[in-house]
């Protein structure tokens, strides 16, 4: 069996701009004016809840657990108030068609491994129209680093994978495949990847 896996945020939606200013103003409304590291590239984890760790370790902030609550309840706030006002985000052009074609498959399997919260990741999937029921979702709700969520999704599957492919726009996503011996199928201008999955993938 065939396993293709996905993130999200830039490699099925055009979101990423729009998720990382959301999420930052979430971590300032609940934190307060913290410091933040230069690029997230500085960090060792890049997920959500990994990053926001390290910002609070960074920032010698108390009560870690109650802060993550807080932020995560924020954010997905944030993120459903801005798509009430501004429609679904657009899919990354054909990303939704490929998904359907590969889940219609009989011999491959997806799954959905972001560096999201599992909330806002399902949020953005279901009102873009993405295909929810039955397909397993890593998320950082299971784990900071971005090789657990990944290996975490692909576990939940009810078949021993033949073949792992994943789908990302980042250089973290890159080298979380090169850790897990994973296929890495760039996706974006970023990492000179695909930009149309009708004509790229």
């Amino acid at each position: 069996m065939n396993v293709f896996a996905f993130d999200i945020d830039g490699t099925l939606l055009d979101s990423s701009d729009v998720d990382s200013r959301l999420y930052l103003e979430s971590v300032e409304r609940v934190l307060g004016n913290v410091e933040l590291r230069s690029h997230w590239s500085d960090y060792e984890h890049v997920t959500d809840q990994g990053l926001l760790k390290s910002i609070i370790l960074d920032n010698r902030l108390e009560h870690e657990s109650l802060l993550i609550g807080k932020v995560k309840r924020e954010f997905f706030q944030a993120l459903k108030d801005y798509l009430n006002a501004h429609g679904p985000f657009r899919q990354i052009p054909g990303a939704r068609e490929f998904v359907e074609s590969l889940r219609r498959s009989d011999n491959t399997r997806i799954v959905y491994a972001t560096g999201g919260w599992r909330d806002s990741a399902s949020l953005k999937l279901q009102t873009s129209g993405f295909p929810l029921e039955g397909i397993p979702l890593g998320c950082s709700d299971d784990h900071d680093d971005r090789p657990s969520i990944m290996r975490n999704a692909v576990a939940s599957l009810s078949v021993k994978p033949h073949t792992i492919t994943y789908y990302g726009d980042g250089t973290w996503d890159k080298v979380a495949c090169e850790k897990l011996g994973w296929r890495f199928v760039a996706v974006g201008m970023e990492l000179g990847g695909i930009e149309d999955y009708r004509t790229d993938a």
